[in-house]
């Protein structure tokens, strides 16, 4: 069995984090594994306080994994901060982490601030790190420095923080056009989508990544795990129950028998 761990926040609605994670790498019959980096008190409607874990502890719960169970894939996601970052980063280097996936969370779907302003400027050392990085059009116009409004412009930021961090980079059209761009550092590929008519957003990001963690575990080619990742987070979004009254959670197990 394939084997995951997510270092990410949790979400005390389920929706998001490392719960969404969890779900994902489940739902692909994997074995998941978790390091807390902060604690949300959130909802489809917003978060309202985030408890940050300290940056010491973040490692010593990846060093706990590794030295017991070394996983096929790690999934990265809400830091917080700076310490964390680096705590993160640290532990990565120390156990040779192999298919890592960073997905930039920097904005929670609900407006909600998930880093901190001087925390930026630490997470290109641990993009230099990653087997690939997976920011959506608002992470990628502050990581590139310039607004990403559609694919011309999506290519242009894939490539500008391909050149200062050397990892391949996936900038998500989400709510601009449905086509994700990924930069490998020698082409491009589209992955076009469509634009879902639903309010049920709520975790997106972190399914994507995890669903793409999950691809990388199993031995798919980046561009092959990419497309994987988007029919996952597509036909995952695709269903009518809502659960929550702001931007709904998603259907995780939609190819898992249900009981009733």
């Amino acid at each position: 069995m394939k084997k995951i761990l997510t270092i990410a926040g949790s979400d005390s609605s389920g929706g998001a984090g490392v719960q969404a994670d969890i779900k994902t790498i489940t739902a692909h019959k994997m074995y998941a594994m978790s390091a807390i980096t902060a604690l949300t008190a959130q909802n489809t409607k917003g978060v309202s306080a985030v408890n940050a874990v300290s940056g010491e502890f973040v490692f010593a719960q990846i060093k706990a994994v590794f030295d017991d169970i070394v996983p096929d894939a790690l999934k990265i996601g809400m830091l917080f901060n700076a310490g964390i970052i680096e705590a993160v980063r640290k532990a990565l280097l120390e156990n040779n982490a192999k298919n890592v996936v960073c997905d930039t969370v920097m904005i929670a779907t609900s407006g909600a601030k998930l880093l901190e302003d001087d925390a930026i400027a630490a997470l290109w050392g641990l993009f230099e790190l990653s087997s690939v990085i997976t920011p959506n059009a608002a992470e990628a116009s502050v990581l590139s420095g310039f607004e990403v409004r559609d694919i011309a412009t999506q290519k242009d930021a894939a490539k500008a923080i391909y050149e200062r961090c050397g990892t391949a980079v996936l900038v998500k059209g989400g709510h601009l056009n449905a086509t994700d761009i990924l930069w490998d550092g020698q082409s491009f590929s589209e992955f076009e989508g469509e634009l879902i008519a639903t309010k049920n957003t709520h975790g997106t990001g972190c399914t994507l990544s995890a669903a793409l963690a999950c691809a990388l575990a199993a031995g798919m080619e980046l561009k092959s795990s990419v497309a994987h990742a988007k029919d996952f987070i597509s036909k995952a979004i695709g269903w009518s129950e809502q659960i929550g009254q702001g931007c709904g959670a998603i259907d995780h197990y939609f190819n898992i028998p249900k009981l009733i």
